[in-house]
């Protein structure tokens, strides 16, 4: 059977694609609404008033309404006297006498045996509101374009105005599917959730970002891979609603049903977009209304809120624009930082990329790096200062490549340092003291050699290390001197921490030695070539007579302490060398091998800078030296 619509095609042709078949589409959403109930909406004419504001002419003050010319030369010395009848009292706002001209301030007057006593000479229109003062009958006090505000809507009363035309809110719906997808409330309750299930997050934050933009949508019941429920669900929608969202069954499995109720509801416009992540996106016109289905991991949902979702939500307020400068309106864009990539990146020939990305200033260089790129990765959204857009023609992105980045957040670069070096949680936990002292502290996880390498080139502000020196028996020393080619480097003792073997709750293979894991028949989950913990390992292998490739797992690299154990807690592997706060903090197993000393290491040019300034101090925080106890494992320098 042919295929009907187009498929794999770029962003482009895809907006291109889905705007043509809605254009025109924004005439749906004119309307007249009562004034109060049009408080952030689009007017689509000039609003004019209908009555003059104020209608008559009013008192500005307390005092008396007068004739001007009956105070001709009145002064506190030579007051005038006006007998009754030539003056009227009157409140602040209350309409002026047809006779009177002006209004005398009540302090500036007495009275005495019924007459006004006059201290001041008035002018004409003296301390009075003149009738259309606020508005004129006739005046534009609104304009196409414009959202009612509550200013707006108080005024148009006063003017006259009970009904504006307006363009009305989109009414979106968001139906979630998945027999995977467990609720909110499920999730939060139940501590334990069988593999294979997860949250129900992208309502959270598609109504977030939809708040965000000035939009609503409201949210479906999830609903099982069940092509009768979803087809229900989509007829109900279109016909209730504006645009309709449908979560996940994008895909070409066996429970993604949504491409067949698509084809048998109305008509898809195209199935699968060139870009990563976010390629499983499609749309269709279904009652006439556009239906497009998000694909299920969290920042391919993003992905194509930012770039479809969003261009579409604008034209039916009847706005047009650039579609990349529509993508960083929805992202809400700062600034465009011209950076440099710190590491290669690569990517598929083809595909445009999203990238989240951070940024540091070292020097006179901005560098950025791309942080995980999984499409089912929040933690990398959460945490990034912004995105870059690779195009489609950018295969091998090597190191120092000229890299835009939209920049989310803002960041004072000038205050953040550049950590490189041996991952600990413990550094992790310096984040929030130095940004309680007015700095910031961005770090990568390469290990103790390649941080100190990232230092050599002038790639970060400070490293970490733990390298075991297998000559000496000492740390650091005879790598520190290699790295730095003789520039000074200062070097602060943080720690020393217990380094040992990592095992499952119970002990499950009975490892109590660095021999029992040599000899006994597991799976070793390893750290990457440069790592202080592999080249402990490897030193342990040697003085054991073991062989590398004798280890079963040696090649399973991680890159942190964390995620080494956590393969160990999933049961992926029965062992890893690494931190013990790393085995408590998932409740493993520990057998202590070795004590290390756990070094910052910093150029001394960058002794006086704000960040490492703000780092020094916190290492001194009692909060901080509290925590680090608690993890346990580590001992402070005497």
């Amino acid at each position: 059977m042919a295929v009907k619509f187009p498929e794999h095609i770029t962003l482009d042709e895809a907006w291109g694609i889905l705007s043509s078949a809605f254009e025109g589409y924004s005439e749906k959403f004119k309307t007249k609404l009562e004034i109060s109930a049009a408080l952030g909406d689009i007017l689509t004419e000039d609003i004019s008033a209908s009555r003059n504001v104020p209608h008559y002419a009013a008192s500005a003050v307390d005092g008396y309404a007068l004739r001007a010319s009956d105070t001709a030369g009145a002064t506190p010395a030579t007051p005038a006297r006006l007998p009754e009848g030539r003056w009227q009292w009157m409140n602040t706002g209350a309409a002026l006498p047809d006779w009177a001209d002006a209004v005398l301030m009540v302090e500036d007057s007495s009275q005495e045996e019924g007459e006004l006593v006059v201290y001041r000479s008035l002018t004409p229109s003296a301390n009075v509101r003149p009738l259309g003062e606020d508005v004129m009958a006739g005046q534009i006090i609104a304009r196409e374009g414009e959202p009612g505000t509550p200013a707006l809507i108080s005024l148009f009363l006063c003017a006259g105005i009970d009904e504006v035309p307006v363009k009305r809110r989109v009414r979106s719906l968001f139906i979630p599917t998945g027999d995977e997808i467990i609720s909110r409330e499920k999730w939060l309750v139940q501590e334990s959730q069988r593999s294979g299930t997860v949250a129900e997050s992208n309502s959270l934050f598609i109504a977030a970002s939809f708040k965000r933009w000035g939009f609503e949508v409201d949210v479906a019941p999830i609903l099982p891979d069940v092509p009768q429920i979803l087809r229900e669900y989509v007829e109900k929608g279109t016909a209730e609603y504006d645009l309709v969202l449908v979560g996940a069954g994008s895909a070409k499995g066996r429970r993604d049903h949504t491409i067949e109720v698509f084809e048998e509801l109305g008509e898809v416009l195209f199935r699968g977009v060139r870009m990563k992540p976010g390629r499983p996106a499609m749309a269709a016109v279904i009652a006439g209304k556009p239906v497009i289905c998000l694909p299920g991991f969290p920042m391919s949902t993003a992905v194509v809120l930012w770039s479809l979702v969003y261009p579409l939500l604008r034209q039916f307020a009847g706005e047009s624009g650039d579609l990349r400068q529509l993508v960083r309106e929805s992202l809400g864009v700062k600034d465009i930082m011209e950076t440099r990539l710190l590491v290669q990146h690569s990517s598929s020939a083809g595909i445009e990329e999203w990238l989240r990305m951070k940024v540091a200033r070292v020097g006179d260089r901005l560098y950025s790096w791309a942080l995980t790129s999984g499409a089912s990765v929040l933690w990398a959204l959460a945490e990034s200062d912004g995105i870059a857009m690779l195009p489609a023609s950018a295969l091998e992105c090597e190191r120092d490549t000229r890299v835009d980045v939209w920049m989310t957040r803002g960041v004072d670069l000038d205050r953040r340092v550049l950590f490189q070096g041996s991952d600990d949680p413990a550094i992790q936990l310096l984040v929030t003291p130095i940004r309680r002292r007015g700095a910031d502290f961005a770090s990568r996880a390469v290990g103790s050699m390649g941080g100190l390498a990232a230092l050599s080139r002038g790639e970060c502000h400070l490293a970490a290390a733990h390298l075991l020196d297998e000559d000496t028996g000492g740390y650091n020393d005879v790598f520190i001197e290699r790295f730095s080619k003789g520039q000074k480097w200062a070097r602060i003792l943080v720690f020393y921490r217990t380094q040992g073997i990592i095992v499952q709750s119970g002990n499950p293979k009975g490892i109590n030695s660095f021999h029992d894991l040599c000899a006994k028949d597991i799976v070793f989950s390893n750290r990457q070539p440069g790592a202080g913990t592999r080249v402990l390992f490897d030193h342990l292998l040697k003085e054991e007579g073991v062989a590398p490739e004798k280890i079963k797992g040696y090649a399973q690299i991680c890159t942190t302490h964390m995620e080494a154990a956590n393969r160990v807690y999933t049961g992926l592997a029965d062992a890893t060398l690494g931190i013990k706060s790393a085995a408590d903090a998932l409740g493993l197993d520990f057998i202590p091998i070795t004590e290390e000393p756990y070094e910052l290491v910093v150029p001394e040019e960058y002794l006086e800078h704000p960040g490492i300034r703000a780092l020094r101090a916190s290492l001194e925080d009692a909060e901080w030296r509290r925590k680090v106890e608690e993890m346990g494992g580590y001992r402070w320098p005497n």
